[in-house]
């Protein structure tokens, strides 16, 4: 699960991030492609639906999936880094115990 956790290296590229935005407020978790003064380019999906595509994916049903997608600079409010606090399971660390893989190995099968 080391591989997991990502904590030590900080908001890098590959690692998973929740990203909330504004006009309008939504919250997008992901894999973190790039970070610049434009915007973040994450490969992710929106935070509302992220336990519909984990069932999906434990059912072996035919999913959403996730997408690549830029998000402007002017719409982002922070940019977090998805780790497990105490007794608080990140959500790729609640991905990998319900699906079996992590993150990371689910996208390169996908």
């Amino acid at each position: 699960m080391a591989d997991i956790e990502n904590s030590s290296t900080g908001i890098q590229p590959d690692a998973p991030v929740i990203v909330y935005l504004q006009s309008p407020r939504e919250k997008t978790w992901g894999v973190l492609r790039e970070i610049n003064a434009a915007g973040v380019f994450v490969r992710g999906i929106d935070l509302n639906t992220f336990d519909d595509w984990v069932q999906m994916i434990v059912r072996g049903e035919r999913n959403m999936g996730l997408t690549h997608v830029f998000l402007p600079m002017w719409r982002i409010e922070r940019v977090v880094l998805d780790e497990s606090v105490d007794e608080i399971s990140s959500l790729a660390a609640r991905f990998y115990a319900r699906v079996g893989l992590t993150v990371h190995e689910y996208l390169d099968t996908d």
